[in-house]
């Protein structure tokens, strides 16, 4: 069930969002529903900043004040334990169908990471695995792990050609 578990948004009333991650939490446990409700955040940032007397410090802020983000199953148990929190007004969506949050949504946000381990450095020959040049062999010209891009230069019709990937759809082809 847990591959079928998304990131939806809970809405709260302002300054319950630990109150209602806690609630959550102890309701989960106490009727062992660990294996449809799987986390929560509260997004945190930290700010600088400057005092009256004129000294910075250091303060914990809330990125998104009144909301909390929780990966769940979405089932009617699910929905009607959280619904049901003293402090939550509801769901993010459309009446009651909580929309999940994209793939890209949560990448963004830094809720989850996937890490790619690269297995290749630049000018080594690889074989492009996926999308739609996949079968293609070329050779590493840049990575930028940051950006989560690979250029390669695939020959294609004759001609040296540019390509721009992620850096988990190239592999290196094994001599």
């Amino acid at each position: 069930m847990a591959e079928s578990a998304k990131w939806y948004v809970i809405h709260t009333y302002s300054g319950y969002e630990n109150a209602v991650k806690t609630s959550i939490e102890k309701f989960v446990n106490g009727r062992n529903m660990q294996d449809l409700i799987l986390r929560m955040e509260i997004p945190m940032e930290t700010v600088t900043e400057v005092t009256e007397s004129g000294t910075m410090k250091e303060v914990e802020r809330k990125v998104f004040p009144g909301y909390v983000l929780i990966k769940m199953v979405m089932t009617d148990e699910a929905w009607h334990l959280v619904r049901n929190v003293r402090g939550v007004t509801g769901f993010v969506g459309s009446a009651n169908k909580p929309i999940p949050l994209s793939e890209e949504e949560v990448l963004a946000m830094g809720m989850e990471k996937h890490e790619i381990v690269v297995r290749y450095n630049v000018g080594d020959h690889v074989r492009i695995v996926d999308g739609p040049l996949a079968s293609f062999n070329g050779v590493v010209e840049e990575i930028e792990p940051e950006k989560n891009r690979v250029s390669v230069i695939v020959s294609m019709f004759g001609r040296e050609t540019p390509v721009e990937l992620e850096l988990d759809q190239v592999e290196v082809i094994q001599d």
